[in-house]
């Protein structure tokens, strides 16, 4: 996985979590499933970059 592509899935796993703190306090469940979304996608990006790393090191 790039530096880039981590910085930004890591970039939207904060920016969810903030979103959901945000809507907890607010009482915004919208908000909060949004910000518990955006989180859950940077995991499938970590996961999907991971996996392309553990197939490049094989393959090389």
């Amino acid at each position: 996985m790039s530096l880039e592509d981590r910085a930004k899935a890591v970039a939207k796993n904060v920016e969810g979590k903030i979103q959901e703190v945000v809507g907890d306090i607010t009482g915004n469940p919208n908000d909060k499933a949004e910000g518990q979304a955006k989180q859950a996608e940077s995991q499938v990006r970590h996961t999907a970059e991971n996996i392309k790393d553990e197939v490049k090191k094989t393959l090389d």
